[in-house]
């Protein structure tokens, strides 16, 4: 009998462990189309990851439009500097700010750029990814490689498929964007 305590006791002990380790970070995003959920890849780019994390428990991309959403292939947001509709926002300039914060080396892996995998946005310098990102629409196989990946849609991609998309002769920029109106975090 007593062996049997112990044996449910480390079971229990062991599966509770398992289960804590398991459990991945979520960020879910309230859009004006609607809430999608990202589970991140913390174990393959582990700055990226945490940046954005950090910067969705402060709330910085709370109001953040999405100024590039090409149709057929991602939408792209996280300017906190000039994507904020209510600090800071300026249209012409959404896509060319940042955090305060410095920009982070890349994080490359195999994961593929497939629909819905979550990939951190940089100029051509591939470490100079900060605060912005794109959720791919459709696949990208000519991304892997070359971008970060820090996670995959889990839920809602029906809605990141609503969010309006931009003029292709613009590269993609939106005119009256969709935005993200707050971030939950979970486990």
């Amino acid at each position: 009998m007593r062996n049997m305590i112990a044996g449910l006791a480390a079971a229990t002990l062991i599966s509770t462990f398992a289960g804590t380790a398991m459990a991945a970070d979520t960020l879910t995003f309230n859009t004006t189309e609607g809430p999608f959920t990202i589970e991140l890849f913390e174990d393959l780019a582990p700055q990226n990851a945490a940046r954005v994390k950090a910067l969705a428990e402060e709330g910085a991309y709370d109001n953040v439009v999405f100024h590039r959403v090409i149709d057929g292939f991602m939408a792209q947001t996280g300017d906190v500097q000039f994507g904020d509709t209510e600090d800071g926002y300026d249209l012409n300039r959404a896509g060319m700010g940042g955090s305060d914060m410095p920009d982070l080396p890349a994080e490359f892996s195999d994961v593929p750029f497939k629909r819905g995998v979550v990939g951190m946005a940089r100029a051509q310098d591939p470490n100079s990814a900060n605060s912005q990102f794109f959720v791919m629409l459709e696949d990208g196989p000519f991304l892997n490689g070359q971008y970060t990946v820090i996670g995959e849609v889990v839920d809602g991609m029906d809605n990141v498929d609503k969010i309006k998309k931009g003029d292709q002769a613009q590269n993609g920029k939106v005119s009256d964007p969709d935005r993200i109106l707050d971030v939950t975090v979970g486990q």
